[in-house]
């Protein structure tokens, strides 16, 4: 049996902060030295962060990447690194550097390439076609990245029948609500198919959109989970891992790219004996509701301060959605840097005023009271001659959220604080928000989370927290935007425990209109969803970012036309 100690570094990279990124993966190495590691795995494009979109079409971007390389190289001095950056020969490579011993030892450019959801890699990169089979204190090690490991018959299978025995995989792998079984289920039938150990490395931290999980692990030759890390943390995981003297793998013979193999010799000899490290350590999983809020507040924390931001500002309704916008806030942020505004008008409730007072209350931030009640009634009066002839409708409901987005967009503009935004994903779907009202801001939190999943989350923080963070009429009381007398959403939506399947349906899974039907909808009512979702594109295009949280959500992962005739029903 031969041990080798294999550290994984799950950094939270910033795109675009060569310098930062560079000190924090150097940092590191030093730690994993330290620990005598054997080798070091930083996540894919660790260099400059993922993803760095049309930051590669910049020539000295890249140049600059290349320079940073160097630097680190230079101190991987007395270990191995494998090290994702951007490779460039006459064309650009998504890419893993080995470095050994403070040297450049070789390059392997990523072979399959994703092209779907959030990921546009072939818009900038071209994939490799080599495979490279390490040989590091008598061990082979096959190396590649992300969606390399993904594919029965991709890179992980031609490196295993090569003669490979640990698999080192490097990720910028996106989170989404469920992605960690998903990923472990995979780990596991690749290790167990080529009968490998997969030591797994994950990114962790937000990137405008997205929020990468760490959750980075080690996944023995019989799928079995040996290692497992922290979910939406930085740290480095170090584990020992047992490789038996032979393989008993499939002969070197049967893989169809063979000839495609470059072997590289690092060290022949056995790692020297060493004190074990004191067990290996195995995180379980989060509950689903608590992995979708740390998620948030790992996202949300992640924007607003890489933008720039320190504090923000929310617009408290005295409802569930503003409420769970302003709790991630403070986790994210901390107490001293969030503000929250509640702008009653003639139609806001006693009881609203109230819920968020006391939300203020619970959560110990400042909590400011802006009435627009004149506001509003200047602007009916400045319209007065236009609107004579005319009913109340929607128009007049609109000019309140437009107040109100006023008012927090001044008090950004004067005091430096980012706008969240606190329409969720069962309201942008169906285009229930105004546009440049309580659309406007910054960044979207729960842009893409259900109304139903808001209200299991928000359970879930008073859970967490010990204690009524969330009024508890907050979580019972019917949903309502107040704009005019006795509104409920319900008025022009369906209830959301209706409306939420529906919208899973026809946005996430993309079910023809007779598959929703055998769902057991009503037809009228399903007609209704789909038409306000295929006709609030324009709005959807104009609202802030906000973190992904379901497969498929409402940013990168879904590109409609907006100029779009075509019905489904």
């Amino acid at each position: 049996m031969r041990t080798l100690r294999i550290a994984m570094a799950q950094i939270n990279p910033t795109v675009g902060d060569l310098t930062g990124n560079r000190d924090r993966i150097i940092d590191t190495i030093g730690l994993a030295r330290k620990a005598k590691a054997d080798i070091v795995a930083f996540p894919e494009l660790a260099v400059t962060g993922y993803p760095p979109e049309d930051l590669l079409l910049k020539p000295q971007f890249v140049q600059d990447n290349l320079r940073t390389l160097k630097d680190i190289q230079r101190a991987a001095k007395g270990i191995t690194a494998v090290v994702g950056f951007v490779d460039k020969k006459d064309l650009l490579y998504n890419a893993a550097a080995i470095l050994h011993n403070g040297k450049l030892a070789y390059v392997y450019h990523k072979i399959l390439l994703p092209n779907y959801g959030v990921f546009d890699e072939y818009r900038y990169f071209r994939p490799g076609h080599r495979y490279p089979l390490v040989t590091l204190k008598g061990v082979t090690l096959g190396v590649n990245i992300c969606e390399d490991i993904w594919f029965k018959e991709g890179p992980t299978r031609s490196q295993a029948l090569a003669g490979a025995e640990v698999i080192i995989n490097i990720n910028a792998s996106p989170y989404h609500k469920g992605k960690g079984k998903e990923r472990l289920k995979m780990l596991a039938r690749r290790a167990r198919e080529n009968n490998v150990i997969v030591s797994y490395t994950n990114a962790v931290g937000g990137q405008d959109e997205l929020v990468f999980d760490g959750q980075s692990m080690v996944i023995d030759g019989k799928g079995k989970l040996i290692a497992s890390g922290n979910q939406f943390r930085e740290e480095l995981l170090i584990t020992d891992i047992g490789v038996p003297d032979r393989n008993p793998g499939v002969s070197p013979a049967r893989s169809q790219h063979f000839e495609s193999i470059d072997r590289v010799v690092l060290s022949e000899r056995p790692a020297p004996g060493r004190k074990p490290l004191a067990g290996r350590k195995i995180i379980p999983s989060l509950p689903a509701c608590e992995e979708v809020y740390r998620a948030l507040v790992l996202g949300t924390r992640d924007y607003v301060r890489k933008t720039g931001f320190r504090s923000a500002v929310i617009g408290l309704s005295g409802g569930i959605d503003s409420s769970l916008v302003a709790a991630v806030a403070v986790d994210a942020l901390g107490r001293e840097n969030v503000v929250g505004v509640f702008m009653p008008s003639q139609f806001s409730s006693r009881e609203s005023r109230e819920d968020a007072l006391g939300l203020a209350k619970n959560l110990g931030i400042k909590y400011l009271e802006v009435p627009i009640v004149q506001t509003f009634d200047a602007y009916l009066n400045t319209l007065r001659c236009e609107f004579s002839r005319t009913k109340q409708d929607v128009t007049e409901e609109n000019l309140q959220a437009r107040i109100r987005g006023n008012i927090l967009m001044a008090l950004s503009n004067k005091f430096g604080w980012l706008v969240l935004t606190t329409g969720n994903k069962s309201e942008m779907s169906v285009g229930y928000a105004t546009l440049y009202g309580d659309m406007a801001g910054g960044f979207a939190v729960i842009k893409d989370v259900p109304k139903t999943l808001v209200y299991d989350v928000c359970r879930c923080i008073n859970k967490l927290e010990g204690r009524t963070v969330i009024p508890k009429r907050v979580m019972t009381k019917a949903p309502t935007a107040e704009l005019r007398p006795n509104q409920k959403d319900s008025d022009s939506l369906p209830v959301y425990p209706v409306l939420d399947p529906i919208l899973k349906a026809y946005v996430e899974d993309d079910k023809a209109f007779r598959d929703i039907l055998k769902m057991g909808f009503d037809r009228k009512t399903v007609e209704k969803v789909i038409r306000l979702v295929d006709s609030s594109e324009y709005k959807r295009r104009q609202a802030p970012p906000g973190i992904k949280i379901t497969p498929r959500g409402l940013g990168k992962d879904r590109r409609f036309p907006i100029t779009n005739r075509y019905k489904s029903y």
